[in-house]
């Protein structure tokens, strides 16, 4: 049964999806597609953070947007969200065991950029 993957493009009809290890892909990316989505897991393997630490440690994300990020790895079961009745309310966030198997993938993206995120586009690679 071949599945549907959408395109970038809101107006292009879904393309199927060829074979297992594309749409596999396809399922990660949907997972870590987003640059502050990455870097909330990121800051998460280091531990257990309220929002307000997350939203210091990512720069000038707004907090709508760490709140919207936040829910959909939720939503994911990539992260859980705990809130404590104190005045004001106190919430933090840690990963799930599904969002900490994610370590192995992020560093070998850290590794992959930190080797070819230099190399000029454009440039003679040989290929």
């Amino acid at each position: 049964m071949q599945q549907k993957i959408a395109t970038e493009s809101s107006d292009a009809p879904a393309q199927p999806c060829v074979g297992e290890i594309a749409c596999s892909i396809e399922k990660a990316l949907d997972v870590l597609g987003g640059k502050w989505t990455f870097l909330i897991i990121r800051d998460l393997f280091e531990g257990t953070r309220r929002f307000g630490e997350l939203r210091a440690s990512l720069g000038n994300v707004s907090p709508k947007t760490l709140s919207a990020r936040l829910r959909d790895l939720e939503k994911k079961h990539i992260v859980t969200r705990e809130a404590f009745a104190t005045i004001p309310p106190t919430v933090q966030y840690s990963l799930t065991e599904k969002g900490r198997s994610l370590k192995p993938i992020i560093k070998a993206m850290k590794v992959w950029g930190a080797t070819w995120g230099q190399v000029e586009y454009g440039s003679d690679s040989g290929e």
